[in-house]
């Protein structure tokens, strides 16, 4: 069972890959890196550890995700937008809790290569992140 349940999750986490990779593919100098995937069976919810190395004026696309987001930024200066809230900027060292169903941006405000590591808290099943829809 346990085994099933780690086969879908893989399952959707790649389908929500190619997604991201390409409604990124404009700003250049974003990659993604998968790190961890593993269930937390015991509280029903799922751990997933990404790196994003992201160039300089570079952003994601604006986003959510279905559960909870801690950002840790590893080198550089990022700036996230979360919706409702004031733009805050991140170094080296810092971290920003994301809640989740929460619609965000991370941009590159700095002159060399950025890089976070982002750990996600998700429900099992549920697609990874959802783009936001023009004129939202």
């Amino acid at each position: 069972m346990n085994t099933l349940r780690s086969v879908c999750a893989m399952a959707l986490l790649a389908a929500a890959i190619p997604a991201l990779q390409a409604a990124t593919a404009a700003s250049t100098g974003f990659d993604r890196t998968d790190l961890l995937l593993h269930d937390m069976p015991e509280i029903g919810r799922q751990v997933l550890q990404t790196r994003f190395d992201i160039g300089p004026g570079a952003a994601s696309p604006e986003h959510r995700h279905p559960g909870v987001e801690i950002a840790h930024v590893l080198q550089g200066t990022l700036e996230y937008r979360l919706e409702g809230q004031a733009p805050v900027t991140l170094k080296a060292g810092d971290s920003l809790f994301i809640p989740a169903g929460i619609f965000h941006i991370a941009r590159n405000v700095g002159s060399g290569t950025a890089s976070e590591l982002a750990t996600y808290i998700l429900e099992p099943g549920k697609p990874t992140l959802e783009l936001a829809s023009h004129g939202r």
